[in-house]
This record gives C-alpha cells, sequence and structure tokens, in this order.
C-alpha cells in the first residue's frame, strides 16, 4: 500500500523535505502533502530586509520553488491551510482553511514537523497594534512594505539589535525614514561579545540611526485609529509611524507540545541524529523549530538560519524516503553587514564559553582585509578564543570591511575539525595581495592565541 508523509510547514526545512523524499520515492510509493498557513513556499526570509530596503527589487526574487512547481513534482500541497492539532496516537493531523474556515483529519504513516519560528512579542501594552511588525515571512514583509507612508512623518522604532534589528534598520534608512533603535544590551548585536559590538554600534551612527542602548520597552502608545504611534521606555519617548521587532524568534512548537512531544531548554523540538523526534518512530522535525547539537560547547542549541533549515530538510527528506542519512551539529557561524561593515562569528562568547565550564585565553588582533599597500585595504578585526590547557579553538568574531566577513568560514572548519589555534597557524591558505596580507587576519590571530596558551605553561 501507499505510504503518506505529511509535512506541516511549507518553507526551507518543510520543502526540502518533500522534494528530497519525492527524489527517493515515486507517487506510486509515497504520496506526500504539505500544508502552509501563509501565501507563500519555499522563500528566503533572510533576503526580507534587502526587500524591504529596496536592495532586492522584487519579492519573487526570494521565491526559491512556488506551489505550483512543487505541486509539478507531484507534492501535494496546501496553501493557506494551519494544522491546529496532532494526534499522534492516531496517526493524523487537524488541518483548517484559513478562507472558509472548514477543518478536517488527515491522517499520516510518517509526519515532518517544519513550524519554523516566531518573533520575540516584548510583554508589554500595545505590542499588538496595527503598525507594529514582526518580519519572520514574506507575509511579514508585505505587510512592513504596505504600511511605509508614501509621505508626511517618516519615523521608525526599531525594537532590538540582533542581525534583523540591526539588518531592519538600516533598510528602513534606505527608504528615508529616521530610524531609532531600542537596544537592551550594551551594545549592539549580542551575538558578538561588546567589545567588538562597539564598532557595530559606531557604524550604524555613521549611518544616521539613533541608538539608544540599554533600553527596555514599557509601552507602544497608539493612537486614535488604534496604530502605534510611539515606543515608549522608562527614560523618554520616542515617536514613530512604523515599529519593527528585531527582538529575535522563540521555535514554533505549541502544537508539539500540546501533542506531549519533547522540548528542549529554549524550547525547541528534540531529535535525534537522524532529526527525528525523540521517542518517536515516524515523526521528523527540523528547521527553526527544533534545538540542535553545539559540536563546541556540547550543549542543545536554538540557532534560526536558513542554512540549517535546508540542511535539516535533506537529512529528514532521506530519512522519510528510505534512505539514511544525519545531521551532526553546528558550530554557530553567521555573518551580517551595516552599511560596508562586515560582521561575522562562529563557536562560543567569552560568557558562552564560562556559562559551560571552560577556561580560555581571548586575543584580539588588528589586520587588513588585503596587503597594507594594495589600494583600498580595509582595516579587520579578529578576536580568537582558545582552550585554556588544550589551545583547542573555541570561537572567533570578525569585524571589518570589503573581504573579511567569509573569513569567519576558515574559523568553522577548524573548529568542526577541533583543531588547536597551533594547528591553525601552519594552515595553507591562499595569498596574493589583492586577497590578504602575506599572513592572513586568522593565522595572526591563530599565533597570538597560540603563544598565549604556551605562556600560560600548563
Amino acid at each position: 500500500m501507499r505510504e503518506r508523509l505529511v509535512i506541516i510547514g511549507g518553507d526551507a526545512a518543510g520543502m526540502s523535505a518533500a522534494s528530497q523524499a519525492r527524489r527517493l520515492r515515486s507517487p506510486e510509493e509515497l504520496e506526500i502533502l504539505a500544508f502552509e498557513r501563509g501565501h507563500f513556499t519555499s522563500y528566503s526570509a533572510c533576503g526580507i530586509p534587502y526587500w524591504v530596503g529596496g536592495v532586492v527589487e522584487e519579492r519573487a526574487a526570494l521565491i526559491a520553488r512556488s506551489p505550483a512547481q512543487h505541486r509539478e513534482r507531484e507534492i501535494g500541497l496546501r496553501m493557506r491551510t494551519e494544522v491546529t492539532e496532532i494526534d499522534t496516537g492516531r496517526g493524523r493531523v487537524r488541518a483548517r482553511d484559513l478562507e472558509s474556515g472548514a477543518e478536517e483529519w488527515t491522517s499520516y504513516d510518517k509526519l515532518v514537523i517544519a513550524t519554523g519560528a516566531r518573533p520575540l512579542r516584548p510583554p508589554v501594552p500595545g505590542i499588538d497594534a496595527p503598525g507594529v511588525h514582526g518580519v519572520q515571512t514574506l507575509d511579514d514583509g508585505q505587510a512592513l512594505l504596505d504600511s511605509l507612508a508614501p509621505g508626511g512623518p517618516r519615523r521608525a522604532v526599531v525594537i532590538g539589535a540582533g542581525y534583523i534589528g540591526v539588518e531592519m534598520a538600516e533598510a528602513l534608512i534606505q527608504r528615508g525614514y529616521a530610524v531609532t533603535v531600542l537596544n537592551r544590551s550594551a551594545q549592539p548585536m549580542a551575538t558578538l561579545d561588546p567589545d567588538m559590538g562597539r564598532q557595530v554600534h559606531e557604524a550604524m551612527c555613521g549611518l544616521g540611526i539613533e541608538m539608544v542602548n540599554g533600553a527596555e520597552v514599557t509601552g507602544i502608545e497608539t493612537g486614535e485609529d488604534g496604530r502605534a504611534r510611539a515606543v515608549t521606555t522608562a527614560e523618554g519617548r520616542h515617536p514613530a509611524e512604523v515599529v519593527v521587532l528585531g527582538t529575535g524568534v522563540r521555535p514554533e512548537t505549541s502544537l508539539a507540545e500540546a501533542a506531549g512531544l519533547p522540548l528542549g531548554a529554549y524550547g525547541g523540538l528534540l531529535t535525534d541524529l537522524a532529526m527525528r523526534v525523540r521517542g518517536q518512530e515516524n515523526i521528523w522535525a527540523g528547521g527553526d523549530c527544533v534545538e540542535v547539537l553545539d559540536l563546541v560547547s556540547g550543549q542543545e542549541r536554538h540557532i534560526a538560519l536558513g542554512t540549517h533549515a535546508n540542511k535539516h530538510g535533506q537529512v529528514i527528506g532521506t530519512n522519510a524516503g528510505g534512505g539514511y542519512a544525519t545531521f551532526p551539529g553546528v558550530v554557530g557561524t553567521a555573518v551580517s553587514k551595516v552599511c560596508d561593515l562586515e560582521i561575522a562569528r562562529t563557536g562560543l562568547r567569552e560568557k558562552d564559553a564560562r556559562a559551560v565550564g571552560l577556561e580560555f585565553h581571548a586575543v584580539t588582533i588588528e589586520s587588513t582585509s588585503r596587503a597594507g599597500y594594495y589600494p583600498d585595504a580595509g582595516r579587520m578585526t579578529v578576536k580568537m578564543l582558545a582552550e585554556r590547557r588544550t589551545g583547542r579553538l573555541l570561537g572567533v568574531q570578525i569585524v571589518g570591511r570589503e573581504g573579511a566577513a567569509k573569513r569567519v568560514d576558515i574559523a568553522a572548519v577548524a573548529l568542526t575539525a577541533r583543531m588547536t589555534v597551533e594547528q591553525m597557524t601552519a594552515l595553507d591558505l591562499g595569498y596574493a595581495p589583492p586577497f590578504s596580507p602575506v599572513w592572513d587576519p586568522v593565522l595572526v590571530a591563530a599565533r597570538k592565541a597560540a603563544q598565549a596558551v604556551r605562556e600560560a605553561g600548563y
């Protein structure tokens, strides 16, 4: 008899799983049915700030595969349909058509949960008012663009200064808005150590963004029409016609929790190496709704990135399609930019290392992206953490101009291979004056870290 694979969620993890399973199993062997509550499938959520800012002109450019294209591959897809309940005992899900309101149960032999994440909303008055926007889906991005005023006051407040907050602040500047960023931390980009985040702060101020660090939002004021008009903190009031949430995300696992499936400390689903939900034989989960193993700390973490989601989907689709694949874990690599300042990190920050009981040496070096005498050689700061006794690389942060950010990939490979900083100094990296100094900045940092380990004399 033909099996049925049901997928909850039509973006990166869910539809990657569907496509991979279809490659392995014919429609006669495996029926694939996916439910998506939004209007779009298989799109780049990471590209939304660049679409909002006008760098990417058309929404369609962010869509990798449309519903029609999935259906051409005989993947059943029900758009604008929200799964409201998972019944693991009877192997079925209940779904509601968001246009008609009709509900029905659908049985499954195999189930994939790819419900993504939801923007964190501070629990303050007015946070759900019109004019307050999360930016997690293409629908969210379209709603934000539709709300941008063609004339009159053009003031925006971004709450939070993580990756999304920083990118959205720049996008709104590009749209001609006066932008204020309210940030709870001492510096933007809390994914970096504060000494590195300080450079991001300076770059944002250079764009004309008003940065307010150490700001605790107390409420959203609304006008007579009910729309947001200002954001208040303990220290003051910040007028705005548009408010954007850049406060991070949390796994969207309310369905899974109600079904009694296991969740971790960050609220994400827990899976084994095959991305199978722990304790379940025929249920998999992937994407922003799961927690994954951090290969450096040995702890479970929630990291919402499209790179991971697509890999999860490949692994799930292979296993659900009768093959075998595993997802070993991550090292926490991420890159971003504000204006021409590139920002990158991988592995552990200082506070991450302390939290898991690791002792370390931290070193920082200044260098350039090219040979110092070559035209347009941009400045770069590299910070590196090495374990105190062993010299094992623990983490790298890079902030600099053109050519800086992708150097973090060297460190990501070294972390995955569990290399020491001493071993890194011998890496045979490419060199020519237009691309690097004769000693690449990452190797300069590794040499300094290795010296710190040797001088400690353990």
